[in-house]
């Protein structure tokens, strides 16, 4: 599975002005439903009860919230990067500064958890985190996550 399967230029967020973890995921959730034609709540509603599980902010900067929905037909993906970061009870407790939202198809069970693998590997990756929060370009960071780099992570 590669990223260009889950995003496209269209879902990166090169600056999301968000306060709160809250906020950021409301956001997300727009941009998720232009994306997906899914209900804006649906959606959030559904980070928000994953959320209610344990934090997805996995450390260093970085979240992967996430959720499975009844009526979504593939795998969707929206990367963001904040200009300021944000408190997002994350297991290192430090602030959050790039989030990339997965959703999933309800039945969609080991697709699911590759695609989050998947993502989790590439983010590891000090030098493209490094170039994320460095750009202020939607094509850039497409081009980054989806690229010859992010291939090796």
């Amino acid at each position: 599975m590669e990223l260009s399967d889950l995003i496209s230029e269209e879902s990166v967020v090169a600056s999301l002005h968000a306060t709160s973890k809250k906020q950021a995921l409301l956001e997300l959730s727009a941009r998720a439903e232009t994306l997906t034609g899914l209900p804006q709540r649906q959606i959030f509603d559904a980070l928000m009860e994953r959320e209610r599980l344990g934090s997805t902010g996995i450390g260093n900067g970085i979240a992967i919230p996430h959720a499975k929905l009844v009526g979504l037909k593939h795998l969707t993906g929206v990367f963001a990067r904040l200009p300021a970061a944000i408190d997002f009870d994350a297991i290192d407790e430090q602030p959050v500064d790039l989030i990339f939202l997965l959703l999933a198809p309800a039945g969609a069970g080991a697709d699911h958890l590759k695609a989050l693998a998947r993502v989790s590997r590439l983010l590891r990756n000090q030098t493209i985190c490094e170039k994320l929060r460095g750009s202020h370009d939607a094509s850039a960071m497409y081009a980054l996550l989806t690229g010859p780099i992010s291939h090796a992570a």
